[in-house]
C-alpha cells in the first residue's frame, strides 16, 4: 500500500484509455456473473426438492415423453400430497410461426394449484363451461391487444387438429392475472386451455399427460414426497423424474443444449478478447512511461520494485473493472429474475462465484502485465534517458 498513490497516478495518466478499458472489463465480468449464475442454476437443478409447495413430475427419458393417466390416482394415494393436476405442451404460436407462446392443456383443476393466479367467478365458470375456452396471461393479452369474448387463432407447431391442419381456434374466456400485482408470475406471459379438447382434438396424444403437478401439505416434505412419487414408476417403461417447477424448466433447456459448453464457449471468447484488449492498454501505457521508469531506477527503485509495480498496476486495473462488473451483476441478477416472473432463475452472485471471480481478475492482471513488466524491468537507464 505504500506506492499506491503512485500506481493510481500511473494508471490515471491518460484518463479517457483507462476509463474505456475499466468499462470494457466490467461488461466482461457482468457477462461472468450473470452466466456464471445460470451455470450453477442448471448445475444444482433437481438435486432437492425440499422447500418446494409444487413438485412437477414428468419422463425421466426425455421432456417429450408422455406419461399415463393412471400415475395421476397413485400419485395422490402418497402421504403427503394435497392435489394433482396434469398438463400437455400445445406448442403454440400466434399469426405465425416466430411469435412462440407458452400455451398448455390443462386438466379442470389446474387453477386450483395456483393460488397466486386470480381469476373472477364469472371467468372461471365461462373456462369451466366452455370447450373451446382459454385463459390468457394479463401481459401477453396486453401485448397483442386481446380482450375477453374475442377469438383466438393459434398455430400449433407440434399437434395437428380433428381436420389434420395445425390452425386452431380458441375462445379467450377470461385474463389471468397475479393476485399480488407486485409479483410477476410466469402464468402472465402464457395460455391455458382443455386438455379434454385438446386431447379429443389431436390423434397424437391417445390420453396421455404430458407432467403431473403436485402440491404438497408441507413444505419440509417435498424432498420425500418427490422420491415416494418416483418411486412408483421405478423399473417401468415410464420412470419419472420428480423436481421443483424451476428445476424441471432447467431440464427441458438442458435437454434442448449443452449449457456448460455454451457458457464456456461464450466466456472464452469474452475473455481471450479481454486479454487483448488489456494487454494493449498495459504495453501502451508502459511504452509511453519510458523516461519515467528510467527516472525511477535513477532515483533508487530497484528493477524488481519496477516489476512490481506495472504488474501491481495491471492487476489494479482489471481488479477494477472486475469488481465492479461482479457488483452490477450482483444487482441486475434479482432484476432479471422478478422481472421474468421467475421463468428466468437468477441466483445471486454468491460466495463461489466472487471467489472464481476474483481469481480471474488476479490471473488476467498478472497475465496482461507481465510483458511490460518485464520490459520495465529491464529497462537501460541510460538508453531510455537519452531517448527521453
Amino acid at each position: 500500500m505504500k506506492y499506491l498513490h503512485l500506481i493510481w497516478s500511473e494508471l490515471f495518466r491518460h484518463k479517457t484509455r483507462t476509463v474505456l478499458t475499466v468499462l470494457s472489463i466490467m461488461a466482461a465480468f457482468l457477462l461472468f456473473g450473470l452466466l456464471d449464475g445460470v451455470r450453477q442454476s442448471f448445475d444444482n437443478a433437481g438435486k432437492s426438492a425440499l422447500g418446494a409447495e409444487r413438485l412437477q413430475t414428468g419422463s425421466s427419458l426425455s421432456f417429450i415423453q408422455t406419461l399415463p393417466m393412471s400415475l395421476q390416482a397413485q400419485i395422490a394415494r402418497v402421504p403427503g400430497v394435497k392435489g394433482v393436476a396434469y398438463a400437455n405442451w400445445f406448442g403454440g404460436a400466434y399469426q405465425e410461426p416466430r411469435n412462440q407462446i407458452f400455451s398448455f392443456a390443462v386438466s379442470p383443476n389446474y387453477i386450483d394449484l395456483y393460488p397466486e393466479m386470480s381469476l373472477s367467478p364469472a371467468e372461471r365458470k365461462a373456462f369451466d363451461t366452455t370447450k373451446t375456452g382459454v385463459l390468457v396471461g394479463d401481459m401477453l393479452a396486453a401485448k397483442f391487444h386481446w380482450k375477453v369474448g374475442q377469438k383466438l387463432p393459434l398455430i400449433s407447431t407440434i399437434f395437428p387438429n380433428a381436420d389434420g391442419s395445425k390452425n386452431w381456434t380458441f375462445d379467450i374466456v377470461g385474463i389471468l392475472r397475479p393476485k399480488d400485482p407486485s409479483h410477476r408470475e410466469f402464468f402472465q406471459g402464457g395460455i391455458l386451455m382443455h386438455w379434454k379438447y385438446f386431447d379429443d382434438a389431436t390423434p397424437y396424444n391417445r390420453g396421455q399427460a404430458g407432467w403431473f403437478v403436485t402440491r404438497v401439505s408441507d413444505v419440509n416434505q417435498s424432498d420425500r414426497i418427490a422420491k415416494a412419487i418416483d418411486a412408483l414408476s421405478a423399473n417401468s417403461d415410464h420412470e419419472t423424474k420428480t423436481q421443483t417447477e424451476q428445476a424441471a424448466t432447467a431440464a427441458w433447456i438442458k435437454q434442448l443444449a449443452d449449457i456448460g459448453l455454451i457458457v464456456g464457449s461464450i466466456m472464452g471468447a469474452v475473455f481471450f478478447t479481454l486479454l487483448l484488449l488489456t494487454g494493449n492498454t498495459m504495453a501502451q501505457s508502459v511504452r509511453e512511461r519510458t523516461f519515467a521508469i528510467a527516472v525511477l531506477k535513477t532515483i533508487g527503485f530497484s528493477s524488481t520494485a519496477v516489476l512490481l509495480l506495472v504488474l501491481a498496476e495491471s492487476v489494479l486495473l482489471v481488479a477494477l473493472g472486475g469488481v465492479l462488473g461482479l457488483a452490477l451483476a450482483t444487482v441486475i441478477g434479482p432484476i432479471i429474475s422478478a422481472g421474468s416472473g421467475n421463468v428466468i432463475n437468477m441466483p445471486p452472485v454468491g460466495l463461489a462465484s466472487w471467489s472464481l471471480g476474483l481469481g480471474l481478475m488476479l490471473a488476467v492482471g498478472l497475465l496482461v502485465g507481465a510483458l511490460p513488466a518485464l520490459r520495465a524491468m529491464r529497462l537501460n537507464i541510460v538508453d531510455a534517458l537519452r531517448q527521453g
